[in-house]
């Protein structure tokens, strides 16, 4: 059976018949933070205590999930590169058909639903409906991620703004603002850019930071398992290839990452300090 007829039936089971009343249901679209269950908001974990079902993406982390109570319904549509479980389109239907069926129903997407969570467009199918919602927002990987990697986002010395960026859109390319993205004095963190991390330190050196400036990657952040890998837009990609980074993983460029081995604070296993990033890479 294929997932178009999958999804059908699934739909056909949750919907009500064509001439029953919409029963009062709503829909709670809840950011779950970059992955330690601990940065749950407390509005967060309290939805997940009392809602019918939740509907869940690929980066929400397990010990998130193990926070939803056993009699809870779950439902994953999570989308990994090249690999969707259910289309978008197919999650809107599917969390309208819920909520008009009476349920308590908590949409939770890894990070913040508004910061490339497609909570928007979630909404927009909700809103269209006539189906009441609310939205709980989440810390996003750019703040949870970087602060368990001891790199300040802004710093009056380094960095007087912060940029946040996709690493590819939404036609797969990654042709990005790149006059924007290679400003000094700012920090850009990418999201989604470890596929594309070669051609994206090319570009930012090709439209006018030097090959010297400051970048790290940071793989499975806040979680007992990140690493984090620092080095220059020149050798990044080569080092993050040798570390054999894999997704979920943050990429930071700027000045501030040169403040990762004074300020690295998270499941050290040695300190380091200093600033030449050239010979730079940590694990945590």
């Amino acid at each position: 059976m294929n997932r178009m007829t999958d999804f059908d039936a699934l739909l056909a089971r949750v919907q009500l018949p064509a001439n029953a009343p919409p029963a009062t249901g709503r829909v709670a679209l809840v950011g779950a933070g970059p992955g330690d269950p601990e940065l749950l908001t407390v509005k967060a974990a309290r939805l997940l205590a009392a809602c019918d079902v939740v509907v869940y993406d690929a980066l929400v982390g397990g010990g998130v999930m193990d926070l939803v109570p056993g009699h809870v319904e779950r439902r994953y549509v999570g989308k990994q590169r090249a690999n969707h479980s259910l289309s978008q389109d197919q999650i809107n239907s599917l969390l309208v058909a819920l909520a008009r069926q009476g349920k308590r129903v908590v949409r939770l997407k890894g990070g913040d639903p508004f910061v490339f969570g497609r909570g928007g467009e979630e909404l927009q199918a909700l809103a269209e409906a006539g189906v009441p919602y609310e939205v709980v927002p989440g810390i996003t990987a750019a703040c949870g991620v970087s602060a368990h990697a001891g790199i300040p986002l802004t710093h009056r010395d380094f960095a007087q703004g912060c940029l946040i960026v996709t690493g590819h859109l939404k036609d797969g390319s990654c042709n990005l603002d790149w006059p924007a993205l290679a400003r000094p004095k700012q920090t850009t963190v990418i999201y989604m850019g470890l596929a594309g991390l070669p051609e994206i330190c090319a570009q930012l050196i090709a439209h006018g930071l030097p090959a010297t400036h400051p970048a790290g990657v940071v793989e499975q952040g806040t979680l007992p398992g990140q690493r984090v890998v620092t080095g220059t837009l020149a050798d990044l990609p080569q080092r993050v290839a040798e570390a054999g980074l894999k997704s979920p993983c943050l990429t930071i460029v700027g000045e501030v990452v040169s403040l990762h081995g004074t300020l690295a604070w998270f499941g050290q296993r040695e300190a380091t300090h200093g600033t030449d990033l050239t010979d730079h890479a940590t694990s945590a």
